[in-house]
């Protein structure tokens, strides 16, 4: 299967022009499939998360828990809200024409790709000055549990894995494709529009050789498609009834005391100031043993 277009310059040099379209199919069915195995696990054999934990923190440490947890800030909220809005916009505008709806997409593309562009720029600016940039990245903790998780799924003895940072591993890993994507995306897609009419730049279709013009439409189709299947994901994880907790509080701003102390751990995501010291947290010893 040719997953690139290929055609031929005036001057006789096979240069790529796009991805195969056959890749945007690929990427629904593999979501697709995604889909249908998480659900299948997760009803049939997967065990509740923290089952026999630690019924949360100590009675000392859930007294200083606010009964709303704060978790995601309005600026945080808008920027999710805007960038959503954008994505979707640019999915749309970039995919309804190739299976047969017709209407000027250019001009609603360009203009949703400049919104995520600024968007992504401010959500840079306000992680680094005024949220916890390192909280979206994965450490040793996720690392070791993931492997534990591994280990226990295939029968092996294995660590209980412990309570979560605010940001599980798969939320992590998540933001990392998508980050990626993204800023592939958004920086040849600010390229590309140099080749049509807008108001921002003027054209010039020349700035670069047809093969650097060839690959870079290859990026941000790879990237075009890669979204299709991040965001059925995302969308589908959304609104899984036990994960939808965490969308309200997209909304919301803050989730319950109760979910707080269920799935997180304290020391790893403190919300009272200073976590709490070794030893506070309730199941600690029962976590580090591995099961019979």
């Amino acid at each position: 299967m040719n997953l690139i277009q290929w055609a031929t310059s005036p001057w006789g040099q096979q240069v790529p022009i796009h991805i195969s379209w056959t890749l945007l199919w690929v990427a629904a069915i593999s979501a697709l499939a995604f889909l249908i195995v998480h659900a299948l696990y997760v009803s049939i054999w997967a065990r509740p998360a923290h089952a026999q934990a630690s019924a949360g923190a100590s009675a000392m440490i859930a007294d200083k828990i606010p009964e709303r947890v704060p978790r995601h800030n309005l600026s945080a909220r808008l920027f999710h809200a805007i960038m959503a809005l954008s994505m979707l916009a640019l999915l749309f505008t970039a995919f309804l024409p190739k299976v047969g709806v017709q209407f000027p997409w250019v001009t609603y593309h360009w203009i949703a790709g400049i919104v995520l562009s600024i968007s992504v720029l401010y959500h840079i600016f306000d992680v680094f000055f005024y949220q916890d940039f390192w909280s979206i990245w994965p450490d040793k903790i996720d690392i070791e549990d993931a492997q534990s998780r591994v280990k226990r799924a295939l029968g092996q003895s294995a660590p209980e894995p412990r309570k979560f940072a605010k940001y599980p591993l798969e939320n992590k890993l998540y933001h990392l494709a998508v980050m990626l994507a993204g800023l592939s995306a958004i920086c040849t897609g600010l390229f590309m529009m140099k080749r049509v009419h807008t108001p921002i730049f003027t054209r010039n279709p020349y700035l670069f050789s047809d093969m650097t013009w060839g690959w870079m439409y290859v990026l941000h189709g790879l990237a075009g498609v890669g979204f299709v299947a991040l965001v059925t994901v995302h969308i589908y994880m959304a609104v899984r009834p036990e994960k939808f907790f965490i969308t309200k509080s997209m909304f919301l701003g803050w989730m319950s005391r109760e979910k707080y102390l269920e799935h997180y751990d304290p020391r790893r995501w403190p919300v009272t100031g200073q976590p709490p010291p070794a030893g506070a947290v309730a199941g600690d010893a029962e976590s580090k043993k591995a099961p019979a």
